[in-house]
């Protein structure tokens, strides 16, 4: 790979999560507007699918292999109920935490559990120990997140636009 398609990947990365206080932004107001949290998850995943569709047909993508659906295992279905999960936990969390809390907090349990699953190649992962300097790295991102929840500034009431 070379360092410049690598470069790439990693800014990527940054865009993934950069977007992600901004979906549990709008989700926590879209969830306040329509009386609940979980309406707001079923909107967005719903436009998520709007969103992907026409990308799908318009990439003439075949259809997936009915022999893989009917042989794979169940967890493997699980990563929409994991959206779900995530989705819904923002919608509900964001206000009392702040988006910066919130984030930094799943950020905390998205690096906890990632060295598990590296550590142990779960889920057809690449193994990869948890070494000394791995381990550093996720505490000094937990230390970090400590600071940003718990050394804020006095949170001010906003009112949202309606």
């Amino acid at each position: 790979m070379s360092t410049l398609h690598g470069i790439g990947l990693l800014l990527l990365a940054v865009i993934a999560g950069a977007v992600v206080p901004f979906q549990s932004a709008i989700n926590f107001n879209l969830g306040r507007g329509l009386g609940h949290p979980l309406w707001a998850t079923l909107v967005s995943l719903l436009v998520s699918i709007l969103v992907l569709l026409p990308i799908i047909l318009a990439m003439r993508l075949p259809l997936p292999s009915m022999a893989f659906i009917a042989k794979a295992p169940l967890w493997i279905w699980a990563g929409g109920a994991f959206g779900v999960c995530f989705i819904s936990l923002a919608v509900v969390l964001l206000p009392k935490l702040g988006a910066s809390g919130f984030l930094a907090l799943s950020l905390a349990g998205q690096v906890m559990a990632s060295l598990v699953l590296d550590h142990f190649g779960w889920f057809g992962l690449l193994e990869r120990q948890v070494t000394l300097p791995r381990l550093a790295g996720a505490l000094l991102l937990i230390g970090g997140v400590v600071l940003i929840q718990f050394a804020n500034a006095p949170a001010k009431a906003v009112i949202a636009a309606s």
